[in-house]
């Protein structure tokens, strides 16, 4: 018997921040995820196609949600074939989920296997070709549930975070040492008993608005798209509010990325050569082919003068390479 699902209050007419296309048929879809929350999803599926199709699930950035760049990688993945899902994470965006606007490695990394999970059972999927997209932090999840998700046959991370990394090290490792550990922890469980206290959680506020004038070039590129037309979405964090402050505590100390090596099955990361994040690509894509007996169906691609957030949604120069992503699936997927 199929876990129960919640009644969740989904939006119908189209809200994304892309057009809709004309080759493919939309719907909205629920599933349930092990611990029982219900995950609201966008369901792309290619017009006039006869018999079961190979399927992606989608999900990512960190703090986004489906009506932005998730679902134009659906939605362009459906155009070339493939019937695919852009699912909210727990907490966030049309997804269930109490309280609101947490994330969990292990829960996260549960929310793909529970759309793995619904692919598989759709009649109109061939459940041997199923494959995920992780934009991100839902890249390094991605890769996590690659390594977890044996029914996975091929997986792609673009412009990839460790989000686990980023919380223990700070940005580009600059946190790196067990008192700067120990004095962010001690931050965060002070900042419990204060959401206690108020009643509410803090929230962390999100990209900066307005954007100061020696910000950071990746704070701008973030700016860029979440606070402008090109992906601002109401019901995404990263273009409101943000996470809980203490919504990513656990990240600080449960490794997601430990036994990337042991994938079998095919991986393909891609990332911007001028991405302040390039490095978890690089860092990422070296671990998972050291020592391993699997290393020949994994792959870096690093698109030239890219920045982070041209991934997203192509920037200015279409650079999200779709014909590469499409060859790849229908490699890995056949």
């Amino acid at each position: 018997m199929m876990i129960r699902t919640e009644e969740l209050n989904l939006v119908t007419e189209w809200d994304k921040t892309f057009p809709k296309s004309e080759k493919i048929e939309h719907s909205k879809v629920t599933f349930a995820n092990r611990y029982g929350i219900t995950l609201a999803a966008d369901m792309y599926i290619p017009k006039d196609t006869d018999g079961k199709l190979p399927a992606i699930a989608v999900s990512g950035p960190f703090g986004a949600v489906k009506e932005q760049c998730s679902g134009l990688y659906a939605q362009t993945m459906a155009e070339r074939g493939f019937l695919t899902i852009a699912f909210d994470p727990s907490f966030t965006g049309e997804s269930g989920g109490n309280v609101r606007y947490m994330a969990s490695p292990d829960i996260n990394t549960e929310d793909f296997m529970a759309a793995v999970d619904f692919l598989s059972l759709n009649e109109k999927v061939d459940p041997e070709r199923i494959g995920i997209i992780g934009i991100c932090g839902w890249g390094g999840m991605a890769i996590n549930t690659a390594a977890l998700d044996t029914r996975i046959k091929a997986t792609a991370a673009m412009t990839m975070y460790d989000m686990t990394r980023v919380n223990a090290k700070g940005y580009f490792d600059a946190d790196d040492s067990e008192e700067k550990r120990y004095e962010a922890k001690k931050a965060l469980c002070a900042q419990r008993l204060e959401d206690l206290k108020n009643g509410e959680y803090k929230r962390a506020g999100g990209v900066v608005d307005p954007l100061p004038a020696d910000a950071p070039f990746f704070v701008k590129d973030y700016f860029d798209y979440y606070k402008t037309d090109c992906g601002y979405h109401a019901r995404s964090l990263n273009s409101n509010d943000g996470w809980n402050v203490i919504g990513c505590e656990s990240f600080v100390n449960q490794l997601i990325l430990k036994y990337s090596n042991e994938i079998r099955s095919a991986v393909l990361l891609v990332h911007g050569e001028k991405a302040h994040s390039c490095y978890f690509s690089k860092d990422a894509y070296a671990d998972m082919i050291k020592d391993s007996k699997y290393a020949d169906n994994k792959e870096l691609m690093i698109i030239p003068d890219a920045v982070h957030t041209d991934l997203y949604d192509g920037g200015d120069k279409d650079y999200i390479p779709f014909d590469k992503l499409e060859s790849f699936f229908n490699e890995y997927l056949k």
